[in-house]
């Protein structure tokens, strides 16, 4: 199957990481851009073929469509042809704006994030329930997919799976400062941090649960609990998320 990705950004590097190393056959991948010598950078990293973009033909090909939001209506003007499947990375862009602008046989509305690129993302996709399959196929080779009911769920996700990991990054970044002010080397209290995240993620209880299991009555997790209750960190995590997906909703 070939599979245009149009944009060579932060996104389309991860993806490009993380189909290279899910074995996909990168043959079938081209990049497609503006600018001649990110192209051939991306060529001479990837080893894959690259296009400009002005006059560039989509028929009958699966786009991933993976550039700035505002940049859509441009690249619609510089491009030609009809796509088999686009799939679309772009925040606040739905469904029908996309139609708008770029034609297909079938379109998917995709958020991913950056841990494609370790085959670690987590998308959630909408769109036309006949290129699901497809697009099921693609996007797991970077990682888990969900499918959501339409395009205001993705809006939601976006604001947790595209841009909670920097949310989480200065959370991290924060434990880490934390543990180096007690007395941890720098070095150290890194890899606590980053092992800390790896072994959250693996725990199945509900996360009320998982603090229960962890504070116990008077205890030192009881103590630094109260710290983040009283700094309101719980109402700053949450109006970060909303007012994320109040953005994307604007973009």
């Amino acid at each position: 199957m070939k599979i245009s990705i149009i944009g060579y950004g932060a996104m389309a590097k991860a993806i490009l990481y993380g189909m290279e190393n899910g074995k996909w056959e990168m043959e079938n991948i081209e990049v497609v851009g503006r600018n001649i010598e990110k192209l051939k950078k991306i060529e001479k990293e990837f080893n894959i073929k690259t296009s400009f973009i002005d006059k560039y033909d989509i028929t009958g090909k699966i786009v991933i469509l993976a550039i700035k939001p505002y940049a859509l209506q441009e690249v619609s003007m510089r491009i030609k042809g009809e796509a088999d499947i686009l799939i679309s990375i772009l925040a606040g862009k739905n469904l029908t704006k996309l139609k708008k602008y770029i034609k297909a046989k079938s379109y998917i509305r995709a958020m991913p994030n950056i841990a494609a690129k370790y085959q670690a993302s987590t998308t959630a996709i909408t769109g036309d329930e006949k290129a699901k399959e497809k697009a099921f196929e693609i996007l797991s080779k970077i990682g888990d997919v969900f499918w959501v009911d339409n395009d205001d769920e993705i809006d939601m996700a976006t604001a947790i799976i595209g841009s909670a990991p920097a949310f989480l990054a200065i959370i991290a970044e924060a434990i880490s400062d934390g543990g180096v002010y007690i007395g941890l080397k720098r070095n150290v209290s890194e890899k606590l941090t980053r092992g800390l995240f790896k072994s959250f993620a693996a725990i199945k209880e509900d996360f009320p649960q998982i603090k229960n299991l962890v504070m116990s009555p008077r205890g030192t997790t009881a103590e630094g609990i109260k710290i983040l209750e009283n700094g309101g960190l719980r109402g700053i995590i949450m109006k970060g998320i909303i007012n994320t997906y109040e953005k994307s909703k604007k973009v």
